[in-house]
């Protein structure tokens, strides 16, 4: 059996985010390889190895204070750095006691600005899937409001070119696993071996078809419901479903918007400035149990963003048998095909909101087409988007890497 050392900062089951697809890719590469994971839980989070019982776990403790700003802590990870260190040090008293692996695979972070304690183990190594490093289109720049610190993100590219550890990661790397297509544009300059293209997560199987009977028409009694999920942040694009609801007025539909973030203020004001607050409702965050309910209520889920490396939800959703409407740009895009999604440009907010209203019309006057999508989505997601194919195909390439040696 192969002997992986997986690279997975953090790992929590319960969690969202990068700490939930870690988790996942290190539950189902243990159930096929002999696995050693070098992790590190942040503080207050649950142990690390009952969660995964299949592999060997090397935990570290997030350093103190790092973990105080969560969103801060999310974007750029300052306790990662003191990982890098532990864990290259653990490798290398590891391999001074005659331990020895056949392959390295780091699966997050996703973002491409964190070099990698794999560099230099003596045994090849995969990173990814990475992704990220997107830039906002010009005419949505002047819309971004945020955090400081989110403007730090603008030094990414700059750093792939210039930052030695960074590109040593990426250069030494036997195969970089990237999101989508877009990856490559980030990684142009850089003298890499191998890229494949696969996302970041998935579905361990495809979900029970939820019913959703057909309706002839809709009425203001009983409306098209759109679902967006996701963190309430400008690029996410949830300021630009409330605007197209704006354009929507008369029409029968609502938008559930499920997710918290510092752009709520401004799409809670602008829905009120608009007069829409009785068509769109904003929930906040909610548990996973209210999530899932709130897809199956769902006839349309919308997810505008124009700025976006991946996205579960989009995976999520299509297991729910929903139609989408997203940005012809990033992971939503290359995650779905014409047969399942509407997929919008994205230039500036003016005609995006337009271009969503345009589209979510359609679909509301269209309630066969909206069933079609529906079941081609799960057709997607199928093909695309469950861990079963994910893991057949990571073992294959596995194995082909460790042919080449």
């Amino acid at each position: 059996m192969v002997k992986l050392l997986l690279v997975a900062p953090t790992i929590n089951g319960s969690d969202i985010g990068e700490a939930w697809v870690a988790y996942q890719w290190a539950v189902h590469l243990s159930e096929r390889f002999d696995v050693t994971v070098l992790t590190y839980r942040k503080r207050g989070a649950p142990p690390i190895a009952p969660q995964v019982p299949l592999a060997r776990v090397i935990e570290f403790l997030e350093p103190p204070l790092v973990g105080r700003a969560e969103r801060l802590n999310s974007l750029l990870k300052p306790g990662y750095f003191v990982f890098y260190a532990r864990a290259r040090a653990w490798l290398r008293q590891a391999q001074r006691r005659g331990e020895r692996f056949d392959l390295g695979h780091q699966v997050v972070p996703v973002a491409m600005r964190y070099p990698s304690p794999l560099i230099g183990a003596g045994f090849p190594f995969l990173i990814g899937p990475v992704g990220g490093s997107l830039e906002s289109p010009p005419g949505f720049v002047v819309s971004e409001t945020g955090p400081w610190y989110l403007k730090l993100r603008a030094l990414d590219r700059w750093r792939l070119r210039h930052d030695p550890a960074l590109r040593r990661t990426y250069e030494s790397a036997d195969c970089v696993l990237a999101i989508a297509d877009y990856v490559n544009d980030s990684l142009r300059g850089l003298r890499i071996k191998r890229v494949e293209v696969m996302s970041e997560t998935g579905l361990v199987e495809l979900p029970a078809a939820d019913d959703r009977p057909v309706r002839p028409t809709a009425t203001a009694a009983d409306p098209v419901r759109l679902l967006f999920v996701g963190r309430v942040i400008r690029t996410k694009g949830a300021r630009d479903l409330v605007a197209a609801m704006g354009l929507l007025k008369g029409q029968p539909v609502v938008a559930d918007i499920v997710g918290d973030g510092f752009d709520l203020p401004d799409c809670t004001k602008l829905a009120q400035d608009l007069g829409v607050t009785d068509t769109v409702t904003f929930h906040g965050q909610q548990g996973r149990p209210e999530v899932h309910e709130a897809y199956r209520k769902a006839d349309v889920f919308v997810f505008p963003s124009y700025r976006e490396p991946g996205g579960n939800v989009v995976f999520e959703a299509m297991g729910h048998g929903l139609p989408l409407i997203v940005c012809d740009r990033g992971g939503p895009s290359a995650a779905v095909n014409d047969a399942c999604a509407i997929r919008l440009r994205a230039e500036n907010p003016q005609q995006l909101a337009s271009d969503l209203a345009e589209a979510i019309s359609d679909l509301v006057a269209d309630p066969a087409r909206r069933q079609a999508m529906g079941q081609a989505a799960r057709e997607r997601l199928a093909e695309v988007g469950l861990w079963p194919a994910k893991i057949d195909r990571i073992s294959a390439l596995y194995a082909s890497l460790l042919a080449s040696i």
